[in-house]
């Protein structure tokens, strides 16, 4: 059984609602709704939100599909500007992706889905430069400040909000006995940013984990996704209570 959002176009029946949305406009996926379908991390506002649809600007969007009057609400969030690399049969250019997230939801997105996209290879050094250009002049230190091993934007804005406050990471950093942490700020300060895979049996082992780490003389703080997207005050106020307090540095490097 096949769907038809349009007239000469057909999809399979599990096709998402987001593509056939914006099939039906002649259109295909965009920003952040793209960037799910590449696999990026975004910053969600729910699953309530239309589909951000791209349209090109000298096409007009239409609806003709077997329900032809969308409901209540606006059915799609549209962007009309022309692409920075060509769309496939369903979503737009990886580049063209990122630079709607950075108009259309500001530089922390843009950061946390362009190291996600740097992280699973989906753009090279040549398509690096590229977007670095398309930008605000006033962004492009982002792209420079991306790096490739950020397992996760949670990583990303607690990297990119400190970086902020005058405080420098060092990322992905492997500790004998305890494994690879996130981050080391100073030379004994551990931060970790959890994501799901730490919920369940996986706290467990992050306890395993700080205790190793405490045996080293290392301190750690551990912060997970609502904490650090929705209560980042706190968050901060952590951070830097355990700077003033020195507890960063050990005692070599209060010595050195």
């Amino acid at each position: 059984m096949l769907l038809r959002p349009r007239n000469g176009v057909y999809v399979l029946p599990d096709t998402s609602e987001a593509i056939i949305e914006s099939l039906r406009h002649c259109g295909v996926i965009a920003c952040v709704t793209a960037a799910r379908d590449y696999g990026l991390w975004t910053l969600d506002r729910g699953a309530e939100e239309p589909a951000h649809t791209w349209v090109h600007p000298d096409h007009r969007p239409t609806r003709v599909a077997i329900e032809p009057h969308p409901g209540e609400g606006a059915c799609c969030l549209f962007h009309r500007e022309t692409p920075l690399d060509p769309p496939d049969l369903q979503r737009v250019g990886i580049l063209h992706c990122l630079v709607q997230i950075q108009r259309c939801r500001g530089d922390e997105p843009f950061f946390a889905a362009l190291e996600s996209a740097l992280r699973l290879r989906q753009i090279d050094v040549g398509q690096r430069e590229i977007l670095r250009e398309a930008i605000p002049a006033e962004s492009r230190w982002l792209v420079d400040f991306a790096r490739l091993d950020a397992d996760s934007g949670l990583e990303s804005l607690l990297r990119l909000r400190l970086h902020h406050l005058g405080l420098s990471l060092t990322s992905q950093v492997p500790v004998p006995g305890v494994g690879v942490v996130d981050f080391v700020l100073g030379d004994c300060l551990i931060l970790e940013a959890d994501g799901e895979t730490h919920d369940g049996a996986g706290r467990h082992a992050d306890r395993v984990r700080d205790a190793a780490a405490a045996a080293l003389g290392f301190n750690t703080l551990r912060f997970d996704y609502a904490l650090i997207v929705h209560d980042w005050e706190l968050v901060e106020a952590a951070i830097l209570s355990a700077v003033s307090r020195n507890l960063h540095r050990s005692r070599a490097g209060l010595t050195w």
